[in-house]
């Protein structure tokens, strides 16, 4: 009888072009359940891929990855920033090698690549007293939206709430509590749940919208006029 021939097994690649890039990032971000995990983690790996397609290299490797990472030190990136995008290149990599696009070996390779450690503590951009002031008395308070555009940008300076807790807000959680009115039961990152304090010029700026509307349960981020949806 003839021998078959065995079929050798297509070893994977080293070098992944950009369709292979694609298929393993929109793998990576079905795997992600966070809606703005997967807004975070497209532009990471959108900017990664960018670069990587804009300059011959020999493969996807553990190599790469540290020369992006410097490049990213070079852009003066946050650490915080610059390992997340290190993060997105190890789901890149895992995803990758699990399609069977990517060795294993490489893979493994890049996702030994240390991020950046933080030193100290950055202090961001934060607005002056005298900017928040400017800020909340530009407002004219003429129509139901502009009363409500008001009370979400006091809720935001005097609150410190994020935008995404603002726009789940519901009259429910407005509570008061020993004389002091709060925000109860807020639901943050990670589901990390929090009890936040209302100023009284706050509290005072959302009546004035809830009045103005004529809104007694409903979200804080909508009216009667413009529904649920913020546009």
């Amino acid at each position: 009888m003839p021998k078959t021939k065995s079929r050798k097994k297509k070893p994977p690649k080293r070098v992944l072009a950009l369709p292979e890039l694609e298929l393993a990032k929109t793998a990576v971000l079905n795997s992600l359940t966070s809606a703005s995990g997967q807004r975070t983690y497209d532009h990471a790996i959108s900017e990664f891929v960018a670069w990587y397609c804009s300059e011959p290299r020999l493969a996807f490797n553990r190599t790469v990855v540290l020369r992006y990472r410097i490049h990213l030190e070079q852009r003066h990136y946050a650490p915080a920033t610059i390992n997340l995008r290190l993060a997105a290149d190890r789901r890149i990599a895992y995803e990758a090698a699990d399609a069977g696009l990517l060795s294993p070996e490489l893979a493994a390779g890049i996702r030994r690549v240390k991020g950046v450690r933080p030193v100290g503590v950055r202090l961001g951009h934060w607005l002056t007293a005298d900017q928040r002031r400017r800020l909340l008395r530009h407002s004219d308070l003429m129509t139901v939206r502009e009363c409500r555009d008001h009370a979400m940008l006091a809720v935001l300076i005097g609150c410190g709430l994020r935008r995404g807790e603002l726009l789940a807000l519901r009259l429910e959680s407005l509570q008061q509590r020993e004389e002091h009115w709060i925000f109860a039961d807020l639901v943050g990152k990670d589901g990390h749940v929090r009890t936040v304090p209302v100023p009284t010029w706050v509290k005072a700026t959302i009546d004035t919208w809830t009045t103005a509307a004529g809104i007694t349960r409903r979200s804080l981020s909508c009216d009667q006029q413009d529904g649920p949806d913020l546009g």
